[in-house]
């Protein structure tokens, strides 16, 4: 039987390189890929489906399956996971994260899922709720589009940055923090009226770690549901080439003979990071990442973005472990 042709699309990943060099092959089918970054697919995949199989937001994913209107599948593959304490810039006169209660903090979307991760961490180390935050969605480099929808969740100061960029509000003292993926251009400046909330932000992520037991999940695979209808195979298929994947990426970070990469002691690294996070620090699967799944639907659903609640096995195809 001919393989079946399909349309695949994520970020350019060590665990993601061998599906598109052929070394990990989602068997039974023929996909042409698109290494796109996760933004520009997340709008592509959930405004109009347009791929076969692709990288998800979990945030927006739970929220899809709340209300109903889901097209993807979830897979319990983890494209990305991030711990976001290095995610957050601040005034220099905050000098605690409890002094962000009642203060303005600027972020790219109130629902991406580093920003609930931030809040989850503010609310349950801090005692800093989302409620007691004003919340102000813009672009970190240039000014925020008014045109783009915004969303406010009942009971949550949600505003928009009109006209304004994040970074130029919160070196001028019109925001009081910052959420940002990629350090903003003020702080890469060295502009002293910007710095990081957590200025040791690895010590203090090993920390939150060690107590809470969390590597939080940004990142999953989806199946367009019609695929699945279609040819019902295709979930495992996707699961083994993906777990194939992400093996190789796993054996390439221990070859000390000549390193894969341009880090002169990622062995080094690779072995302080399974000291601190465990043997497994990147499982796939459902039963291994249940705890961190369950946190973060429960965190989703304390910052008002799901229309209900939504149970671990709701995210993925029937029969995931």
């Amino acid at each position: 039987m001919a393989a079946v042709p399909i349309e695949v699309a994520f970020w350019d990943y060590d665990r993601t390189a061998p599906l598109v060099d052929g070394r990990a092959a989602i068997k039974g089918f023929a996909p042409r890929f698109s290494l796109l970054r996760p933004q520009e697919t997340f709008v592509r995949a959930f405004r109009s489906a347009e791929f076969d199989i692709c990288e998800l937001s979990l945030s927006r994913h739970a929220q899809a399956v709340a209300r109903g209107d889901s097209r993807y599948v979830g897979v319990p593959v983890f494209l990305s996971r991030c711990f976001r304490h290095a995610s957050i810039y601040v005034r220099p006169d905050i000098s605690t994260p409890e002094a962000l209660k009642g203060k303005r903090i600027g972020l790219g979307n109130y629902d991406d899922t580093a920003a609930v991760v931030v809040r989850a961490i503010l609310r349950e180390v801090y005692g800093v709720d989302a409620r007691d935050v004003r919340w102000v969605v813009g672009d970190v480099e240039a000014p925020f589009r008014t045109d783009i929808p915004l969303q406010q969740p009942a009971g949550f100061d949600v505003s928009r940055a009109d006209g304004l960029s994040l970074d130029d509000m919160l070196a001028a003292g019109d925001l009081d923090a910052l959420i940002a993926l990629m350090p903003p251009p003020s702080f890469r400046s060295g502009n002293s009226r910007v710095r990081r909330l957590f200025p040791d932000w690895r010590a203090a992520e090993e920390s939150w770690f060690a107590k809470q037991r969390i590597f939080p999940i940004m990142h999953l695979v989806g199946v367009r549901d019609d695929l699945v209808q279609r040819h019902p195979d295709v979930i495992q298929a996707t699961y083994d080439a993906f777990a194939r994947g992400g093996q190789i990426a796993r054996e390439n970070l221990q070859v000390l003979q000549a390193s894969k990469t341009m880090l002169p002691w990622l062995v080094d690294e690779y072995e302080r990071t399974r000291a601190t996070l465990g043997e497994d620090f990147w499982p796939y699967g459902v039963t291994p990442n249940r705890h961190v799944l369950d946190w973060t639907l429960r965190n989703l659903w304390q910052d008002g973005l799901l229309s209900r609640p939504v149970n671990v096995e709701e995210l993925f195809a029937p029969g995931c472990a």
